[in-house]
């Protein structure tokens, strides 16, 4: 008998080993799950003191659905996604031009906020202290637009250092943590549009 038949058989469905995740993936995640808790608790506060307020102005006399800023930060999250791909792909160039796309449109998207928040505190008279409606509001929306800014000083980073080329597809497992909080502070604004802006309305 030959040497060759008696050496063990593979299995035909014989799997990689298992590795450990990116350490900095695990990190965001985390990250994000802690901050999903803090959102929640906004929100449901949000929610409970809906029309409690004992003095005016409610919602739905002052609030104007941020039509054109919605579309810039959802839209910001097809650019970071196209950005990751083109690191993979090591297309740098390419790479680039999405995230500047990604913090033009993140930066759109403070601007209208702001523009609303000039609007309500200046012509309608809404500031934390009118009322129940403005303390649970400005507390909501600005506790995400704080998150849209730190996301944002972080792609701004990351541009920069594209742009004096810093950056490579040996980066590619940071960067795509970065993106994972970007997606999550652009799903977390599909919830706070939803409440702020058409259930509480």
């Amino acid at each position: 008998m030959s040497s060759a038949s008696i050496l063990p058989l593979e299995p035909s469905g014989a799997q990689a080993p298992w590795t450990q995740p990116y350490r900095g993936t695990v990190g965001m995640a985390c990250l994000i799950i802690a901050e999903s808790a803090i959102f929640i608790i906004f929100i449901v506060a949000y929610i409970f003191y809906l029309g409690k307020s004992l003095t005016g102005p409610a919602p739905d006399q002052v609030l104007e659905v941020p039509i054109v800023g919605t579309i810039c930060l959802l839209s910001s999250s097809i650019t970071v996604h196209l950005a990751v791909l083109k690191l993979r792909q090591a297309k740098l160039r390419a790479f680039t031009f999405w995230l500047a796309g990604t913090v033009i449109l993140g930066t759109i998207f403070l601007l209208s906020t702001a523009q609303e928040w000039y609007r309500l505190i200046y012509e309608k008279g809404l500031s934390l202290q009118t009322n129940l409606f403005g303390t649970t509001y400005y507390s909501l929306v600005g506790l995400h637009a704080s998150h849209v800014i730190v996301g944002l000083i972080m792609l701004s980073l990351t541009l920069l250092l594209a742009l004096f080329g810093r950056v490579n597809e040996h980066h590619l497992e940071k960067f795509d943590t970065l993106s994972l909080y970007w997606h999550f502070v652009d799903g977390v604004w599909v919830v706070v549009f939803t409440v702020v802006y058409i259930v509480g309305r």
